[in-house]
């Protein structure tokens, strides 16, 4: 797929797809998205010691980068293992070219997000201390056979339905649901009354929460147990 580097309005960077139509982040602002969907009603929200993370998909790494970032304004007593997937990886020069370490403060950042991108793919990779980087090269649906921990968190950013909508329907969902522990968290920009309704079949207490800039709601979405009838 042919790739181009774009400006979003926050004056981070995104990708662009020609054939598809479609930017990897809001092109209101990639940084600002990533924060408000995945940190502010994601990570923030999860008090465990040991918080296993599973993303969906890894992409140009900016959602790692910003819950490095978080995690580095605790006290880091607790521990974040976090599980990407990814089938279509970008290349050293895209990952240059994004350069999301220009936006953060911490003059550590140019190295982190280095070794974000330099992490072998299918290995546990230690970014910084405490924080566990797995990426998975693989199509979504292999999910079903990863072997994986009992997933807390889960960052829901697969492209749109418009141009990838099996990846917005039940059998997807099933899969990671079945990955999840009862109370995790699944986050995801999509307000679609679809998604919703997928989640509520499959035993999760779904929440319409203010979107990030240009979006006028997004989701969080607790599984119950099986036996709860959540509702929206």
């Amino acid at each position: 797929m042919k790739r181009e580097i774009k400006t979003t309005n926050d004056g981070s960077k995104t990708l662009y797809i020609n054939d598809l139509n479609e930017n990897y982040h809001s092109h209101h602002g990639a940084l600002q998205e990533a924060e408000h969907v995945f940190i502010k009603n994601g990570l923030n929200q999860i008090n465990d010691y040991e918080i296993n993370i599973l993303e969906l998909g890894f992409g140009t790494g900016l959602n790692v980068l910003v819950t490095i970032n978080e995690y580095l304004k605790t006290d880091k007593n607790h521990v974040i293992n976090y599980f990407s997937l990814e089938k279509y990886p970008i290349n050293e020069s895209e990952i240059n070219d994004l350069a999301y370490f220009e936006h953060f403060d911490n003059p550590e950042f140019k190295n982190i997000y280095q070794k974000i991108h330099q992490a072998e793919w299918g290995k546990s990779t230690e970014i910084i201390t405490g924080f566990n980087l797995k990426k998975i090269e693989c199509d979504f649906f292999d999910l079903k056979t990863i072997d994986l921990p009992k997933i807390n968190l889960v960052y829901y950013d697969c492209f749109g339905a418009r141009v990838q909508p099996d990846l917005w329907e039940k059998p997807l969902f099933e899969m990671v649901s079945d990955k999840m522990s009862v109370n995790g968290l699944l986050t995801t920009y999509s307000s679609k009354g679809s998604v919703r309704r997928i989640l509520q079949e499959l035993h999760f207490k779904v929440e319409k929460m203010q979107g990030p800039p240009g979006k006028r709601e997004m989701i969080n979405a607790i599984k119950m147990e099986d036996q709860e009838n959540p509702e929206s």
